[in-house]
């Protein structure tokens, strides 16, 4: 949070301005995230915004960036309860008002560094260091994957994640159940294995 020299900024009217921002970003969208609109419903004066951040885009990020979107699973046994657990949680149960904020930004944050690093936040290194520990208890099980492997199955999930956020519905078990073994559980076999198979 920024501020300029002066009084000190309340901490209970941050918290109010930030959670005005998600219910605009979950309910409207980013184009629909202003001053006026932020001060109206938090019944605060837009300066106060302002001292706090210096645009909608630093607003956003300070909103998003401290969601949990991404938690890991107690240890499953194997990559693929892992992966199962990091996922069907999540991937089976309609988008929360978090992840329909976070899904407003994801076209504008193509064009918008500061939304970007929200997203960076609130989701994409969640879920690398996810993937890491998944992989790491793998290797701890005599069962190591690929360095090059771990970002690919890092890459893949995240764009299937983004992916989540457009669809209208969410996924099924089953369906959960089959991306992770015929989309996931490819990408972290040893060669032989998935040839074999």
């Amino acid at each position: 949070m920024t501020g300029t020299p002066g009084r000190p900024l309340s901490t209970e009217l941050s918290e109010q301005l930030l959670a005005v921002a998600v219910d605009i970003l979950a309910d409207e969208g980013w184009g629909r995230l202003n001053s006026d609109r932020v001060a109206a419903r938090a019944r605060a004066g837009k300066a106060g915004i302002y001292r706090r951040w210096p645009t909608m885009s630093a607003l956003a990020r300070a909103a998003v960036g401290r969601f949990h979107l991404v938690v890991l699973p107690a240890e499953g046994g194997s990559v693929r309860e892992d992966l199962l657990g990091l996922l069907t949680p999540r991937w089976t149960q309609p988008l929360s008002r978090e992840e329909r904020a976070v899904a407003s930004l994801v076209g504008a944050a193509r064009h918008d560094a500061e939304l970007r690093a929200g997203l960076d936040e609130a989701l994409v290194r969640p879920l690398a260091a996810a993937v890491e520990e998944v992989c790491a208890r793998a290797e701890r099980r005599g069962e190591p994957v690929r360095v090059e492997r771990v970002r690919l199955l890092s890459s893949v999930l995240e764009a299937f994640w983004w992916q989540r956020y457009r669809m209208p519905e969410p996924l099924t078990v089953d369906q959960v159940v089959l991306v992770v073994d015929e989309v996931l559980m490819p990408l972290v076999r040893p060669l032989a294995e998935t040839v074999a198979a």
